[in-house]
């Protein structure tokens, strides 16, 4: 049983900011990548970044220069700074995370994202 809880969402005005965190827990054995995606209504889930165990990252072009990926392994945390938000970032945020030994992803609930004036 893996559990991923998620905090951070809310309504922003474009142009500001906000920071989503996730925090894992339960039967993780062997943590791997660590990330976020979205979804927005009528869409298909997309990528938004992911980091490694060793801290490389990787972004998805629209969110290059204004979110940042970050995370804790002590605390099986992962975070996401999210600046200069648009409203086509408003989305369904979700969390995920790779446990290698089990060779799977676990997700999150999500957690809404709406950026509007």
């Amino acid at each position: 049983q893996v559990q991923l809880v998620e905090s951070g969402g809310g309504l922003v005005q474009p142009g500001g900011s906000l920071r989503l965190s996730c925090a894992a827990s339960g039967n993780i054995f062997r943590i791997g990548a660590m990330g976020w995606y979205r979804q927005a209504p009528g869409k298909e889930r997309e990528l938004v970044a992911t980091i490694t165990t060793t801290g490389s990252t990787n972004y998805a072009d629209s969110a290059k220069g204004r979110f940042t990926i970050s995370r804790d392994n002590a605390k099986n945390t992962v975070h996401l700074q999210m600046n200069s938000l648009k409203p086509e970032d408003t989305a369904v945020y979700y969390c995920n995370l790779v446990d290698l030994a089990r060779g799977r992803a676990f997700w999150g609930q999500g957690t809404q994202v709406t950026v509007s004036s």
